[in-house]
């Protein structure tokens, strides 16, 4: 077991709690302006006040030591909402959208979700896994060390099958921590396009039972829209998965505010996500059942939209978490840096609320609070150098990579962007 030390830090990090961060606790982030940290077989053994992590030291081989020079250390970031498995861009649509065509127009016109879907059967597995690799690379340049990533560019379940073993895949082929969820309720496929309550069915007796057996999926997620699921659609496909025993996602009022956010307090899903048009009723519900909500400000950015009222769930006692929302039409973003960066610019977080979006509430999101999203004795050593005196470089640094260094698991990684 290889013993390191990374010492003269200046380390920022949440520290995990009873449940997720909400309200002013969302604000809470230890520092160590002298700190070190000591990790053994890649997870942290000890992190803190150098004289503190010292006596840890004592008597102890270590391997490697590492002088970080004063620098600025914060967790690995966890986005723990992304689309990362696709086989194509859409480049075309976002011309489309820059001149008026609203999304849910271009979906029933066959493009959006449905493009995806049209490439993503057509590509074989070894292309899928390549493809989405490639994606992955960038995003660990750019500090995110976990990862969730959806399926739901099959909507069939010989296509959702091969998109969870290509994202299983990743998960053991590159350095990151990958978290699967099955989407198969992404959108309704072309072929049910006439009887959309068919394919609910299939979902229900076909679909979840395969992915279960399967075995890959932690999560299903559903997107909770006008013209694509139903509350109660949704409802009956979320309940399915718990029988099954999966976590419950919900893509929730992004367009519209159908309810999809009272249902997932209702439900005590996981995380909720987007959340653009969420009420006030769908802000308390979600604070009522403990969701997760997780935004997604590069999307509102790409589409030219209002962000998410952040502030306004952080004060209701909402946990909040921040995300990329990777994926190929609504938002092509990589970088949780630009997601932070817009967080605290947009969205009014502070630099320490949405540093705690970005790891350990985003942790929670995924079920990996115990894993990552901070650096605290246990959890493993993923954490990044940042280029900068505070985390408030995120946002001070606009439109470049404030980062010095990546480390996953103690192991300093060379991602290319």
């Amino acid at each position: 077991m290889t013993t390191k030390l990374f010492r003269h830090a200046h380390i920022y990090t949440p520290q995990l709690g009873q449940c997720p961060a909400a309200g002013a606790a969302q604000a809470e982030v230890a520092e160590w302006r002298d700190g070190s940290i000591l990790v053994e077989g890649g997870r942290v053994a000890a992190v803190g006040a150098a004289q503190d992590v010292e006596v840890k030291v004592s008597g102890k081989n270590i391997d490697e030591e590492h002088d970080l020079e004063g620098a600025t250390v914060i967790p690995g970031f966890v986005d723990p909402h992304t689309h990362a498995c696709f086989a194509a861009m859409r480049e075309g649509e976002f011309s489309m959208r820059l001149a008026g065509k609203p999304y849910l127009e271009i979906l029933k016109a066959g493009g959006g979700i449905l493009s995806s879907v049209r490439h993503v059967r057509a590509a074989s597995e070894e292309e899928l896994f390549c493809f989405s690799r490639r994606l992955l690379e960038t995003t660990l340049h750019y500090g995110t060390t976990t990862v969730e990533i959806k399926s739901g560019y099959g909507l069939d379940t010989e296509t959702e099958l091969k998109m969870l073993r290509v994202i299983a895949r990743l998960g053991r082929e590159t350095p990151q921590t990958v978290v699967p969820t099955f989407m198969g309720a992404h959108a309704v496929p072309e072929e049910y396009r006439a009887e959309p309550i068919k394919y609910v069915t299939l979902l229900e007796n076909e679909m979840l039972p395969a992915v279960a057996e399967q075995g890959i999926a932690k999560f299903c997620d559903v997107f909770c829209e006008e013209g694509i699921f139903s509350v109660e659609q949704s409802r009956k496909i979320l309940q399915k998965a718990r029988t099954l025993g999966m976590g419950l996602k919900l893509h929730a009022d992004e367009v519209y505010d159908l309810g999809g956010a009272s249902l997932a307090g209702e439900l005590k899903a996981t995380s909720a996500e987007h959340l653009l048009a969420a009420s006030d009723k769908g802000i308390a519900k979600l604070a009522q059942g403990g969701v997760v909500a997780v935004l997604l400000p590069a999307t509102a950015y790409s589409l030219k939209k209002s962000f998410a009222r952040a502030r306004v769930m952080i004060d209701k006692g909402v946990p909040v978490a921040l995300a990329t929302d990777l994926n190929p039409g609504s938002c092509f973003c990589q970088s949780m840096p630009f997601v932070v960066n817009l967080a605290i610019l947009g969205m009014n977080l502070t630099p320490e609320e949405a540093l705690t979006g970005a790891t350990l509430n985003a942790a929670w999101a995924v079920g990996m609070e115990k894993e990552v999203g901070s650096l605290e004795p246990g959890k493993m050593a993923d954490f990044i150098v940042l280029d900068g005196e505070t985390p408030a470089v995120l946002a001070y640094a606009s439109g470049v990579r404030p980062i010095r260094s990546v480390w996953k698991g103690g192991e300093g990684q060379s991602a290319g962007a």
